[in-house]
C-alpha cells in the first residue's frame, strides 16, 4: 500500500513530503507525491480555449513534478517514491480519486498559510477534504521538519470515552503496531472559568473536577482492557488526563515528542465512513504542536 502526499503547485511547500516520508518510512510503505492541476471544462463551445488551458495546466503539472522530485530526493532518499500530477475540477476530488487509484492507506496534506509555525492550520482544501475523505488524513504542522530519526515513535489518541473514540483508539493502536511506536491515550478537557462571585465554593468545584478525572481514567482503563482482549496492544502504553482553562493551556500541559503524531477521530455526527470534525476535534487540532491524523 501507499502513503499519498499532496504537493501544491505554486507553493512548493515541502512539509507534506516530509511528513509523508516519515509515515511511509515508519510503516515500510511506498510514498506517492501528487499535485492536482485544474481540469478543462471540455465543452465544444470552449474547445479552443480548453486546449490552451489544458496545455497551461499540463505545463504547470510538469514543472511542479520536477520540483517535487527534487524535494523527494532530499527528504526521502531511502524510500520508493513516485511523483506525478492529475487533472481534476477540485483539489479534494483529485486527491481522493488518486487515493483510490493507488490504494493509498493515508492522505497527507500541508498546513495553510495563516497559522503559526509549529501548529496545524487547515487550508480551505484540507477542510473540504476532511468532510469527504474515506481514508485517514494526516495534517502536517506549518514548517514541519522531521528529526534525524525520521520515524514515528509515539502516537497519542485523543480519547473522549464514547464508542467513536474507542474506534479511534483501535485505529491508533493499529498504527502503533504497524510502525513500532508507543501508544498514549489522553483525555483533554477545558475547565470553565470560576465565576466571581462563585455560586459554589472552590472546594466543591475541585471535587467535581476530581470526580470527572477519576471517571475519565476509569474509561481509559476499560477501553484498554477491551482492546487488549480483542486486537492487542503495542509494547508500550501510557494514559493521561489533561485539564486546563483553555484548549491552548490544556494541550500545553501535555509533553510532546518531536517524532509524535496526534490521532483524532471523526465526530459521531458525520456521515458513515467519512471524516467530519466536531468542534472539540477542530480545537484540539488547532492547538496541537505535532502533526495530526484524522481517522474516519
Amino acid at each position: 500500500m501507499t502513503v499519498l502526499a499532496a504537493f501544491s503547485f505554486g507553493r512548493h511547500d515541502p512539509t507534506p513530503i516530509e511528513l509523508g516520508a516519515t509515515l511511509a518510512r515508519s510503516a515500510g510503505q511506498e510514498l506517492r507525491v501528487v499535485t492536482v492541476v485544474p481540469a478543462p471544462w471540455g465543452t465544444q463551445a470552449a474547445e479552443g480555449t480548453d486546449r490552451e488551458f489544458r496545455a497551461w495546466a499540463e505545463g504547470m503539472g510538469r514543472e511542479t513534478v520536477v520540483v517535487a522530485e527534487k524535494l523527494a530526493a532530499e527528504h526521502a532518499p531511502d524510500l520508493t517514491v513516485s511523483v506525478g500530477y492529475v487533472a481534476a475540477r477540485s483539489v479534494p476530488g483529485g486527491l481522493l480519486a488518486e487515493a483510490d487509484r493507488c490504494d493509498a492507506r493515508m492522505l497527507v496534506v500541508g498546513s495553510g498559510h495563516g497559522g503559526s509555525y509549529g501548529h496545524v492550520q487547515l487550508s480551505s482544501a484540507a477542510d473540504r477534504l476532511l468532510h469527504s475523505a474515506h481514508v485517514p488524513v494526516a495534517l502536517a504542522t506549518r514548517g514541519y521538519l522531521a528529526s534525524e530519526h525520521g520515524r514515528v515513535t509515539r502516537a497519542t489518541c485523543a480519547f473522549r470515552g464514547d464508542e467513536v473514540s474507542r474506534r479511534t483508539l483501535r485505529e491508533t493502536a493499529a498504527i502503533c503496531r504497524d510502525v513500532g511506536a508507543s501508544l498514549r491515550i489522553v483525555t483533554f478537557a477545558v475547565r470553565g472559568r470560576t465565576m466571581y462571585p462563585p455560586d459554589v465554593s472552590p472546594a466543591t468545584e475541585d471535587d467535581v473536577l476530581a470526580a470527572w478525572v477519576a471517571q475519565a481514567e476509569a474509561l481509559q482503563k476499560q477501553a484498554l482492557e477491551e482492546l487488549s482482549a480483542a486486537d492487542g496492544l503495542p509494547d508500550e502504553v501510557t494514559t493521561e488526563v489533561a485539564v486546563g482553562r483553555s484548549w491552548a493551556s490544556t494541550l500545553d500541559r501535555v509533553a510532546w515528542d518531536r517524532d509524535e503524531v496526534l490521532v483524532v477521530g471523526s465526530s459521531s455526527a458525520g456521515v458513515m465512513q467519512r471524516l467530519f470534525l466536531g468542534s472539540s476535534g477542530a480545537k484540539i487540532l488547532r492547538h496541537a504542536p505535532v502533526p495530526a491524523i484524522v481517522v474516519p
